[in-house]
């Protein structure tokens, strides 16, 4: 794309990301629109939800950079596309993960939509990942800075959103972006970084969760045994692996060693609200060496060669996996992995590479 005289429209979050691939493609010629997208409504109180100072700091940077910037609303269209879904999965005892939705549905479907009536070429985001045209599709590939790549979250992007998406950060790393906001005098240089999923932001998550799917007191069983081991409030309020929150404390295992060992949870039976629990981080029922993925998103829109060695991510902050990729079906495909992985969380996304290239991913069954 040539810069000059072409209309990018970035989503601006108040945050230095944002804010720096602004920053960026003005320097490069481009014309500039911000937009900052009001996703959540629901509780916006200042003590959880920092929208707007999120704002603020929007029009604050904005001002610096000389560009205009429009809100819009998109709470409706979060609810129903991704809010909705986010209560069903967890209803049904998955772990789902919200940001890949919104990626899809909100931040490169509602927003890239409204940006094209805006006369957009092309929109940007402050994510580190990066996109390329080869061989006559575009590519989605993973950022410089390895330890902020979001190309996990982006994997469900198809190739016209792509083919109207900058990266501008693609190529820096964390540090760079901060020393770039500052030498420019934003004044969110030195913002910390937002975490968390956006609609709960930094309150308890049972806490949120039970206003939508109230409390569905059941037992805890130790699964090698099938032994009565205490009392969980819901299902929907535990995922598999998790350690913190059973309330059932260590058991000594055995009078030498002594050792009070952690619960983790294992398993659950929806039917009979029943959630299994295994003493020891290494419990053989919290590997497993396959996967089946079902939701299938390939971004080129094929799908892998089979018995080729690929990579996953099982979640987002895991090791990159050497693994095979066999299409089971046309919406499901079975992952197999040279090495058994911890926890695999049935909602979660699994997301597959090749080298540098993020070649999509489904939802782990």
């Amino acid at each position: 794309m040539s810069e000059h005289k072409k209309t990018v429209v970035v989503g601006l979050s108040g945050g230095v990301d944002s804010s720096v691939a602004a920053l960026l493609l003005k320097q490069r010629g481009y014309h500039v629109i911000g937009m900052f997208m009001k996703n959540w409504e629901d509780d916006d109180t200042e003590e959880y939800c920092a929208s707007r100072q999120d704002l603020i700091d929007v029009m604050s940077v904005a001002d610096a950079l000389g560009i205009d910037v429009e809100v819009v609303n998109f709470a409706a269209e979060y609810r129903e596309r991704v809010f909705a879904e986010f209560l069903r999965e967890y209803q049904a005892g998955r772990t789902p993960n919200p940001d890949v939705l919104c990626n899809s549905e909100i931040k490169f479907k509602a927003f890239l939509d409204h940006a094209v009536k805006l006369g957009a070429d092309a929109i940007a985001t402050g994510h580190y990942a990066g996109v390329r045209e080869f061989d006559g599709r575009y590519q989605l590939l993973k950022a410089e800075d390895g330890s902020k790549d979001q190309s996990y979250f982006l994997y469900r992007l198809n190739q016209a959103q792509l083919s109207k998406t900058l990266f501008p950060l693609a190529n820096l790393y964390k540090r760079e972006v901060r020393k770039i906001a500052a030498d420019a005098g934003l004044h969110v240089a030195a913002k910390k970084d937002s975490t968390g999923i956006c609609f709960i932001g930094e309150r308890p998550f049972k806490d949120f969760l039970s206003r939508y799917l109230p409390p569905q007191k059941g037992e805890i069983r130790r699964l090698d045994d099938d032994k009565l081991m205490g009392e969980h409030d819901g299902l929907m309020y535990h995922t598999l692996g998790q350690r913190k929150g059973l309330h059932i404390g260590g058991v000594k295992e055995t009078a030498k060693s002594g050792d009070h060992e952690a619960w983790f949870v294992a398993g659950k039976n929806m039917e009979k609200n029943v959630l299994y629990v295994v003493q020891g981080h290494d419990h053989p029922a919290l590997t497993r060496d396959h996967l089946i993925a079902e939701q299938l998103s390939w971004i080129s829109g094929d799908a892998p060669k089979s018995h080729w060695v690929y990579t996953a991510k099982p979640r987002y902050r895991s090791e990159d996996a050497p693994c095979d990729i066999e299409q089971v079906e046309r919406e499901s495909c079975e992952i197999r992995f040279a090495q058994p992985q911890w926890a695999l969380t049935p909602g979660q996304s699994v997301v597959a590479y090749e080298s540098r290239v993020c070649l999509g991913g489904g939802v782990i069954r």
